[in-house]
């Protein structure tokens, strides 16, 4: 197993500005192979107009309400979810073949609506990642409830200052096909589509499938009470995905595990609710990489097994944001993530993405290694 060292890193500058759907920004971009293309999920996606010189989120300097945004400043609509089709050709394709999933109107088409008891306002369905299995297609969500108050966060000393406010609810799964595009969201024992809540890992950030292994594995993260993010391993067999009760969660290193979530144990820290793991050939290992909380730096993480031990976090790159326009709010960095099925030469060069707020689309980093 090969250590991490960094031969070269080069910006390819973010992803899907030039589309034909006034689409303005979108975060998340979790990528997931499918036989034949790749789809990307997308969070929160934003149709509108950008203002240069000017904050997305502070038109005219004052602050987008918490609430759907649609009508306000000079986002025209906002759709919490989204998708679109690579064909697998590697970085060529997500750079110049891409095609937004739409419904019958010829609009951006949501993957998971919001469902009866949800509202617009208050609730938004997050993506997460997902897996391809035998013709159905799986998603991973996360829902959250924005708060009234409080659009920026923290002391108010400017040290730690977000531009969001939110509360997480839970994660769960939805099933559909990739030839309608329609998914359901799966119930769980307790006939609740929150199969994790808020205060469980919230399992879905990324979804590992590994040759001649009898388990898919899923990997949660959740902040503890002292506001440390921290990532555990759960596991099922493939024909089980949609039994909430076949799943069983890491609970030592040697390793055990058990179906009792609340003795999963922290496989390792400081990684946000967006992480990927993937089988690196080049080094040997699995390799997990996220960004390092929200700071500007995105890292990498081995292991010779899925549930680890893993390695300290190395540094894959550090972001260049443009800082031409003063903001009202500290910079928010996050969403840092592989994208494997791009991975050229066996693993030794890999892609990554961040999402920047302001800017506020995938941004494409190429990292190759030593």
């Amino acid at each position: 197993m090969k250590s991490i060292k960094i031969d070269s890193t080069e910006d390819l500058g973010p992803l899907f500005v030039d589309n034909p759907h006034k689409m303005i920004g979108q975060d998340g971009a979790f990528s997931i192979l499918m036989p034949e293309k790749t789809l990307w999920f997308f969070g929160d996606t934003l149709i509108g107009r950008k203002v240069p010189g000017e904050s997305l989120w502070f038109p005219g300097g004052k602050p987008l309400p918490p609430e759907d945004m649609s009508g306000k400043g000079t986002i025209e609509y906002m759709f919490n979810n989204t998708g679109l089709l690579v064909p697998n050709t590697g970085v060529d394709g997500v750079l110049n073949d891409f095609q937004y999933l739409l419904d019958e109107s010829g609009k951006l088409k949501v993957l998971l609506p919001l469902i009866d008891g949800e509202d617009r306002d208050r609730d938004r369905i997050w993506c997460q990642h997902g897996v391809s299995l035998n013709g159905k297609l799986y998603l991973s969500l996360i829902k959250v409830q924005m708060l009234e108050h409080g659009f920026l966060t923290g002391s108010g000393d400017g040290n730690n200052l977000l531009p969001v406010n939110f509360k997480v609810i839970g994660s769960g799964l939805a099933v559909g096909n990739p030839n309608d595009w329609e998914f359901r969201r799966l119930l769980n024992d307790k006939q609740d589509y929150i199969w994790w809540p808020a205060y469980v890992p919230h399992f879905g950030s990324t979804i590992l499938k590994v040759k001649q292994d009898p388990y898919l594995y899923f990997y949660g993260v959740m902040m503890d009470p002292s506001g440390v993010q921290c990532c555990s391993i759960a596991r099922v067999a493939p024909e089980h995905i949609e039994d909430y009760n076949s799943y069983e969660y890491l609970v030592s290193d040697k390793p055990e595990w058990s179906g009792d979530i609340r003795k999963a144990m922290t496989i390792f820290t400081d990684a946000p609710s967006e992480v990927s793991v993937s089988y690196n050939d080049y080094l040997g290992a699995f390799l997990a990489v996220h960004s390092l909380q929200t700071s500007d730096k995105i890292v990498g993480r081995t292991a010779p097994n899925p549930w680890g031990p893993w390695s300290k976090p190395v540094e894959l790159c550090t972001v260049n944001v443009d800082d031409s326009v003063k903001l009202p709010y500290n910079r928010l960095i996050y969403a840092g993530k592989e994208h494997p099925e791009l991975a050229e030469d066996n693993g030794k060069t890999i892609y990554v993405t961040y999402v920047e707020f302001e800017e506020y689309f995938p941004h494409l980093i190429k990292v190759t290694f030593k």
